[in-house]
């Protein structure tokens, strides 16, 4: 691809394409593939101009070859091309927003006055016939006063009043559903499937394969606590599948041979194998805008209060208008108070500062499923963290790998990853990354997986039972034992790791020693929490009690619990909520989604496992603990926001009703000041929170 270099500075680049025209496609597509070349922090395309503006943080020489190895017509750049991206929406509310108001000003300077009446005659059919339907369902809400406020002007013959609320409410509603949808948009592109690699069922075996290599027709096996990549229907096998992200139910539907399975659902038990009907992910991210439009978790119970107030001060508006002509007997002061309102800018204002809190929490990669989360977030005074993967790193490293009785080191990491590479935690992964560096072949062995929540895996392999896990699985739950010549080995086994136990035939086959260091930033981020309102921070975790009693003294929570079970940890929280606390909860694993559900607010780590993304409330990126601080600090603002929302609409618009009931407004100016109010408090919900707080 040919550019032309036009501004450059520290970090930053602005090229011009050699491009006569840009469809949206083809920006949607040079903007996807910008973004992933290495070095590059943020990548945005302008179609209109054919420009490109690139943010990077380093390897300028080899971000520039990227650029000019670019082809439009290549097509393994077409399929890398999101297929929403949201560009097409706002090229759209772009051009009704530059209509709008070009044919406001075009009208009002060159259409003939008798032909402006006319006009706002029509267009106040649709205002008046809303409040009359408003009216029929026996309700008082703000169309009533819109229609009376446009209705009254037009029979005093006030047609530019008239004219200018009804231009006013429209631009406003044009601003609304532009945020609502992009908001929308921003937040269904958040929670969309991030699969990469499924098991392709071939005859008796499973390869792993990527996902965009899947057809129409194929059989694909879903393991427990995996998501189910593709919309199909069950061939064999049977699984509880967690549907809530689609139908909101809360319990795990049964799917048994020929049922029906749909993409971004999580398998919680058991394993199935299922023929796929549809390739195309759109179909997951329509279902995701129509869950969350549908949903009642968008809004805050703020937002709420706000709603509910909004209607409930309509009827005292119009006593307020009745009132002051029945001591004025003056016409105008009682329409000065009909052109205002509260609930307008209340009920506009609120709803979208919720939403753009939302969709700048999207930008920081934190994705948040409903704006009651974000109220929650700002109330909260107590926080949970797991351990492995939370507070540690999402990737542990194997240290070392102990071999018992006659087997070898390697036989032991073979058998072990061989079990651990169906399941997605981060020490599973770990395992079966370092079979991979060290070479070592693990393919498939064993019959049939049960995975045991917060305890480990079993198979069996030649006829013997494996098993691998924690102590209190491996040698408690399943009573297997160490070599009675090996116990002084096992005695000593280094403290300074977690241990993954395999044990063969009953009897101990190896320890796998796990490197979990702390997370750089962990005791930092805590810190931060206590100064925006956390005055509770707990560590709860499966490992041992001397790992985490060393992880808790180096991150400086309050108490920790250490060798707990997924119900411990549910339980610890209702307790804590039993007691008045607001409770955050922050976990990666299948273990961890109890308490995931259980907490005011649960927080799951993006690269965790599947399950614990699906009932969590809000995902946060893995590679930086920090936007828990992010988190906590929009969540603040946006309580701040709303409040200092809820003191302008009462204060600014109760000073326009007496102003005008004293004769010191006219009504056009009332209307244009309240209307002009509401546009610029709703402009100020949608910018961004943290930047407005620095």
């Amino acid at each position: 691809m040919k550019c032309n270099i036009l501004h450059e500075s520290r970090g930053r680049l602005r090229l011009h394409v050699q491009k006569s025209r840009m469809t949206l496609e083809e920006a949607d597509q040079l903007e996807a593939y910008l973004s992933k070349l290495t070095g590059v922090r943020q990548a945005t395309v302008y179609e209109r101009t054919c420009d490109v503006v690139i943010r990077y943080q380093q390897g300028r020489r080899e971000i520039l070859a990227g650029v000019a190895a670019f082809r439009f017509d290549r097509e393994a750049m077409v399929a890398s091309t999101p297929e929403t991206s949201g560009r097409a929406l706002n090229r759209q509310y772009q051009e009704k927003l530059v209509n709008l108001v070009l044919f406001r000003v075009a009208r009002t300077l060159f259409l003939p006055a008798p032909l402006q009446k006319l006009y706002t005659l029509v267009r106040a059919v649709r205002y008046i016939g809303r409040g009359i339907r408003c009216l029929l369902r026996r309700k008082l809400e703000v169309e009533v006063l819109d229609a009376l406020s446009i209705g009254v002007s037009i029979v005093r013959g006030d047609f530019s009043t008239a004219s200018s609320v009804m231009f006013l409410l429209r631009l406003g509603e044009l601003l609304e559903e532009w945020t609502r949808k992009k908001s929308l948009g921003d937040l269904a592109r958040c929670m969309s499937l991030n699969v990469e690699r499924v098991w392709l069922k071939t005859g008796d075996s499973q390869v792993l394969v990527p996902l965009s290599q899947v057809q129409s027709g194929d059989a694909i096996c879903v393991h427990t606590g995996n998501v189910i990549p593709l919309d199909g229907r069950v061939l064999s096998g049977e699984a509880f599948v967690n549907q809530a992200s689609l139908t909101g139910e809360s319990l795990a539907v049964r799917k048994a041979p020929g049922a029906c399975v749909y993409a971004g659902t999580v398998v919680e038990e058991g394993e199935c194998v299922i023929q796929v009907e549809q390739q195309s992910g759109s179909s997951r991210y329509d279902q995701i805008v129509t869950m969350i439009e549908e949903s009642e978790k968008l809004k805050s119970a703020t937002e709420g209060r706000a709603l509910e107030l909004a209607d409930r001060l309509v009827p005292y508006s119009l006593a307020g208008t009745a009132l002051t002509y029945l001591l004025t007997r003056n016409v105008t002061r009682a329409i000065s108070i009909l052109m205002v309102d509260f609930s307008c800018a209340l009920k506009l204002s609120m709803p979208l500062a919720v939403l753009s809190a939302m969709r700048e929490c999207g930008g920081y990669h934190i994705t948040v499923k409903g704006g009651k989360y974000l109220e929650a977030v700002a109330k909260a005074d107590t926080i949970v963290f797991d351990k492995t993967g939370t507070l540690t790193h999402a990737t542990p490293t194997v240290a070392k790998v102990i071999p018992f009785g006659s087997r070898n080191w390697e036989e032991v990491l073979r058998v072990a990853a061989c079990l651990e590479e169906h399941y997605p935690h981060s020490m599973a992964n770990a395992v079966v990354k370092e079979a991979v560096r060290r070479g070592i072949s693990h393919e498939e062995m064993h019959s049939e997986v049960e995975y045991v929540v917060a305890h480990g895996i079993a198979s069996l392999i030649d006829g013997e039972k494996v098993v691998i896990g924690s102590y209190h699985f491996v040698f408690e739950d399943e009573g297997c034992v160490i070599p009675p010549e090996e116990q002084e080995t096992f005695d000593t086994l280094p403290e300074e790791y977690s241990h993954l136990y395999l044990a063969i035939g009953g009897v101990l086959a190896g320890v796998i020693c796990v490197a979990d260091p702390l997370r750089e930033e962990a005791a930092d981020v805590l810190n931060h929490l206590r100064q925006l309102g956390i005055s509770k921070a707990i560590m709860m975790t499966g490992d041992n009690e001397r790992t985490a009693a060393a992880i808790a003294r180096q991150v400086g929570v309050d108490a920790y619990y250490a060798e707990v079970l997924p119900e411990d940890k549910a339980r610890f929280v209702e307790q804590e909520k039993a007691a008045g606390r607001t409770v955050i909860m922050i976990g990666d694993g299948i273990n961890d989604s109890p308490a995931l559900s259980a907490a005011d607010v649960g927080i799951a780590i993006s690269d965790g496992a599947a399950i614990a993304r699906e009932v969590a409330d809000i995902t946060i990126a893995a590679d930086d603990l920090n936007e828990l601080v992010l988190l906590k600090e929009i969540a603040n603002q946006l309580l701040k926001r709303i409040n200092g929302n809820y003191r302008f609409v009462l204060g600014f618009n109760g000073t326009l009703i007496v102003l005008g009931a004293a004769g010191v407004l006219p009504p056009a100016t009332s209307a244009l000041l309240h209307n002009l109010s509401t546009l610029g408090i709703s402009i100020r919900s949608m910018t961004n929170l943290l930047e407005e707080s620095l």
